[in-house]
């Protein structure tokens, strides 16, 4: 898979398309709060490839604006990164420095690295906005746990056309969702959109839920390894078992 495969697979209408590169500078000017980060850009980015920006008048979806948020335009992005960069947090400073919602596409050596995120007014600076909650991604491209069917059937999935059209803001959060169809499927094994908006927050959490009891088990079984004194050692894997069972049960509901 690569950046124009799921530009392809999105399906957008030549008015949209932008294929311009943006400098490193306005990144490193806009989206970089320490001086850390700023060297995090400088050394972890290749190029940046602004591929498409959907507006009303290019894709025919209508903005959104209230209180909270403003979708005038999604911003299509490719970012090619280096091989020891930090993909996560890149993302997030890509996400910051931008003032639209991105579909943010990182491409790092095989790896294809889906990220979005929503954002909202700043409450104390009306014409500034921040991120609104926690980066959505997966590793689309180079991920072992994603055969080629799930991929297929996820690419079909992005279609514009397949999304919600009422606001650039469903758009958006219909691409969130089938992002996290993706998640789901690598503990599922199999791909599925979700029909309503409840049973999609259910899935997001559910994700969310996986992830962590994967990474304290994985964390305790380090620990039990390592320990020396045969009591503890039965504590904790009486506490994996109990996590392992936990984690059975919520991949049960993907």
């Amino acid at each position: 898979m690569t950046a124009d495969a799921i530009v392809r697979a999105i399906g957008l209408p030549d008015s949209a398309l932008v294929n311009q590169r943006v400098p490193k500078k306005m990144l490193v000017e806009n989206g970089a709060p320490t001086a850390a980060d700023k060297r995090r850009i400088n050394d972890g980015i290749e190029e940046i490839h602004w591929l498409a920006a959907l507006k009303p008048n290019t894709i025919g979806v209508p903005e959104y604006s209230d209180n909270v948020r403003e979708y005038l335009e999604i911003a299509l992005l490719a970012v090619t990164l280096r091989s020891e960069a930090k993909a996560g947090r890149l993302a997030e400073l890509i996400h910051r420095a931008i003032p639209y919602p991105l579909f943010l596409i990182l491409v790092q050596g095989d790896q294809i690295i889906l990220s979005l995120t929503h954002k909202r007014r700043a409450q104390n600076e009306a014409d500034k906005f921040v991120l609104d909650g926690d980066c959505v991604e997966v590793t689309a491209s180079g991920n072992a746990s994603l055969s080629a069917e799930l991929i297929g059937q996820f690419l079909d999935a992005l279609a514009l056309g397949k999304q919600p059209s009422t606001s650039l803001l469903q758009l958006y959060q219909g691409w969130i969702d089938t992002v996290v169809a993706l998640q789901a499927s690598q503990i599922s094994g199999t791909f599925s959109k979700t029909i309503t908006r409840d049973a999609a927050i259910a899935r997001r959490e559910a994700v969310q839920m996986c992830l962590d009891l994967e990474a304290r088990i994985a964390s305790l079984r380090n620990v039990a390894a390592k320990e020396k004194q045969m009591g503890r050692r039965v504590e904790l894997n009486l506490e994996i078992k109990g996590l392992e069972g936990e984690l059975a049960e919520v991949k049960g509901t993907l």
